[in-house]
């Protein structure tokens, strides 16, 4: 008969050997039994993830690692994104991976060092969505002077959509108000919200603008506002959003992308409706402003009017037509007195320029008795020395010429 072997220490004799699965059986029992709850702290490596949607990786510090495993359903609910280089904290029990003889973590609950699960899930998506431009301020957009028209999206029951109906109420009542009831935390909370919006904006009339509203709340409470899906159908909104969500101090992905951010949903109703009463008194100064202008117009104007009933036009009609006729004639002798002295002017260039001609002229000098003599070839004969006895020449006077020839030349 084989010996039993003992759980805590080696067979006794070869006759009583373990298989390997016996061992790493044993090994397992042992490893789960003394630690059914472990929480270990370590840094992310060789993050896999496949289809199977369980998530394996290896913790590690400076001098050892182990290896961990994420079922499904546990991953499923992660709020934050696994990445290799992280410093996290896990919390799960020691098991054995037969097949390989390895231990392993299996992890129940998994958060970041140093930082809870939702702030470092919040930080990661904020980095994401500003990334893709939906915080960009270039595409907020201005809210209507007079809202006529208001959706709001919230719980219809809350104390956060009472305070925006009073508010709004004592300010203006010529608004008309439709709430699109949905939860506001919870499971399942941010589709709702999200598929609110979008109606929103397929509604006819379309509303002048959109109010995303909820009390104030710990991270958790609000965490419906910082899911993707809201963020982005806020962003995507065909009509202006106004995001109300908590108080002052708390800041949500939601008011990030939408178009204007109210501290509480009361600020929300003041951003929104004009206080009557301050319109009421602004409209009365406007009136007497407006009145007193009128009445200094009304004043001038007849100011006016008496200055011109006593301008010499009004005193004397025909006075002005009178002295534009006195004033044309005298232009017109003007006109006269000019043209002749031009004419006269014009009249002794021409005969100074005619003299100075007739000075210049052969024909003047013929005319005082000289004559001008050219040979046959109409060379001009200027010293008797040109000639010769027998040269036909023909000598021109004022009246006419004659034609001879040189009987004999002197030159004396």
């Amino acid at each position: 008969m084989l010996d039993t072997p003992s759980l805590f220490g080696p067979p006794a004799s070869p006759e009583s050997s373990l298989t390997v699965s016996q061992l790493t059986a044993h090994i397992k029992e042992l490893l789960e039994a003394a630690f059914p709850v472990v929480w270990v702290r370590g840094e992310v490596s060789g993050l896999a993830r496949p289809r199977s949607g369980h998530v394996y990786l290896t913790l590690k510090d400076d001098r050892a690692q182990i290896r961990a495993v994420l079922w499904r359903s546990v991953a499923g609910r992660l709020r934050f994104d696994l990445a290799d280089g992280q410093e996290v904290l896990c919390r799960g029990n020691l098991g054995v991976y037969a097949p390989r003889g390895e231990y392993q973590l299996v992890v129940q609950r998994i958060e970041p060092a140093g930082m809870g699960a939702l702030e470092l899930a919040l930080r990661q998506l904020r980095e994401k969505l500003q990334r893709e431009g939906l915080f960009d301020p270039a595409r907020k957009r201005p809210l209507p002077q007079f809202a006529r028209r208001i959706v709001v999206v919230t719980s219809p029951t809350g104390a956060a959509v009472r305070d925006f109906l009073q508010v709004l109420d004592r300010r203006w009542r010529g608004a008309d108000v439709l709430i699109i009831p949905t939860r506001v935390q919870g499971h399942g909370a941010s589709g709702e919200i999200a598929a609110a919006v979008r109606a929103a904006s397929r509604l006819n009339p379309v509303p002048d603008c959109l109010v995303v509203a909820r009390g104030g709340g710990s991270l958790e409470d609000l965490w419906a506002f910082n899911e993707e899906p809201v963020v982005r159908a806020v962003a995507a909104s065909a009509v202006p959003v106004v995001s109300a969500v908590g108080h002052e101090i708390d800041v949500t992905l939601c008011d990030l992308a939408a178009d204007v951010r109210a501290l509480t949903p009361s600020q929300a109703a003041e951003l929104l409706a004009p206080d009557a009463a301050e319109l009421r008194a602004a409209l009365s100064q406007m009136r007497r402003r407006l009145a007193a202008a009128l009445r200094g117009r009304l004043a001038d104007g007849r100011a006016r009017l008496r200055a011109i009933k006593a301008s010499a036009v009004f005193r004397r009609p025909r006075g002005l037509i009178e002295d534009r006729a006195r004033l044309l004639d005298e232009l017109e002798q003007r006109a006269a007195r000019a043209a002749r002295q031009r004419l006269d002017r014009a009249r002794q260039c021409t005969e100074k320029l005619a003299a100075r001609l007739d000075a210049l002229s052969p024909l003047a000098v013929l005319a005082r008795g000289y004559s001008v003599t050219q040979r046959a070839d109409g060379a001009v004969v200027r010293s008797a020395r040109e000639l010769a006895p027998d040269d036909a020449i023909t000598t021109r006077f004022a009246q006419g010429r004659a034609v001879s020839r040189v009987a004999e030349t002197h030159d004396r």
